[in-house]
């Protein structure tokens, strides 16, 4: 009989026993991935705009998972350039259901979000996925997200050599560069936050460094 387990609920241990992700620890920072450039100031002003409607709702009320994406990662995504050709974004869309036949198991669940590069084609019919994101509330810390995020990029890695994963709770985030192998790895990077000045400009970098992939 095959248990059918939905990657809401699915941990890390399940992740690393079905689908051999293991983590790969080490000090590297984002500039050992990305080529980060400097923001302008209008850049800048959004940024803090952004920061500053987040602060508002964090103040008065628990954010949820909703609106931590209305508040901040669609703001920043597009402030990224996530909205702009050849990138196509796609929302809590089904992933293809993983059979794991050792264990008699099949993974279901649906990504929050998803970009991809509509050009730039790996496959027949299959495009190049740039970013997963799992949002969480903002009670949530980031990491309960990287179970997901490992099974929905598990998918892309039949494909391609690496995509980049990102959870997040509005306030905190995390990126994870995820790589095919063998057997396949995630490195977690280090945690950014909306709410510093700092922090931020590295954040919105990231992001638009990610998108020019």
């Amino acid at each position: 009989m095959t248990t059918t387990i939905n990657a809401k609920n699915i941990t890390l241990g399940e992740v690393s026993q079905f689908l051999k992700f293991q983590e790969q620890l080490n000090n590297d920072t984002y500039t050992n991935f990305l080529s980060l450039e400097s923001l302008t100031e209008i850049e800048q002003l959004e940024l803090a705009q952004i920061r500053n409607d987040f602060r508002e709702y964090l103040s008065v009320e628990r954010v949820s998972e909703g609106l931590v994406q209305a508040l901040t990662t669609f703001p920043l995504m597009r402030l990224a350039g996530f909205y702009r050709r050849p990138i196509k974004m796609s929302l809590e869309q089904d992933i293809a259901n993983i059979t794991i036949e050792d264990e008699d198991t099949t993974i279901t669940g649906r990504f929050d979000i998803l970009a991809i590069n509509k050009e730039k084609q790996i496959a027949a019919d299959i495009p190049f996925w740039i970013l997963v994101i799992e949002s969480k509330n903002c009670l949530i810390a980031p990491r309960a997200g990287l179970p997901q995020l490992l099974t929905y990029a598990s998918k892309s890695l039949e494909y391609q050599e690496s995509v980049w994963g990102l959870a997040t709770s509005g306030e905190f985030y995390q990126f994870v560069n995820i790589r095919r192998g063998n057997p396949p790895t995630y490195q977690l990077m280090p945690f950014l936050t909306l709410m510093e000045p700092e922090p931020s400009i590295l954040l919105l970098q990231v992001l638009k460094a990610i998108c020019k992939l």
